[in-house]
């Protein structure tokens, strides 16, 4: 699969049953327009895309934080384990064309923060409002709408590295 065609799908590994269901229409949507889903590969909002991916008959990469391919949730069809703990969370934004946050905690708001460094660009369902370039929704239709729309036309453009040059 082209890399232009992975969007980024980030939140907690803990969920309600409310997030749960709207990271499984994200992840549902994605695939049904051709799109891979990246993710940190463990449970929650993580397992819920990859379910409704997987469900359409998608692809997904589970970028692992731990050094066991086993930990991925059921759903991940290409399993990184990276063993580099959250430190994978940078690696999770480099290989996506555009990143939806749902809701989330500490964690997901790394990714927000590496995506707004690195020019990756984010959309916001129920998750962070911290900088004006983070486009927000209101529903999965729309996250998915505003990510393909954005892959597609940056597509063969590499992500800007952080304004001060710094892309670490």
């Amino acid at each position: 699969m082209d890399p232009s065609r992975l969007v980024g799908v980030i939140g907690s590994r803990e969920c309600d049953a409310g997030t749960y269901d709207l990271a499984y229409q994200v992840g549902r949507m994605l695939a049904e327009k051709g799109f891979g889903v990246v993710c940190g590969g463990l449970g929650g909002v993580m397992e819920a895309a990859c379910k409704g991916a997987v469900e359409a008959g998608g692809l997904t990469v589970g970028i692992l934080p731990g050094e066991l391919p086993e930990s991925a949730n059921p759903f991940v069809k290409i399993r990184v384990a990276t063993g580099m703990g959250i430190a994978r969370n940078v690696i999770i934004v480099r290989s996506s064309a555009a990143v939806i946050a749902i809701a989330g905690g500490p964690g997901t708001l790394s990714e927000v923060a590496y995506c707004l460094q690195l020019g990756v660009p984010v959309v916001s369902l129920k998750s962070f409002d911290v900088s004006p370039s983070i486009i927000q929704v209101t529903t999965p239709a729309a996250a998915v709408a505003e990510a393909v729309r954005i892959a597609r036309t940056t597509r063969a453009k590499p992500a800007k590295p952080a304004p001060d040059g710094d892309d670490r």
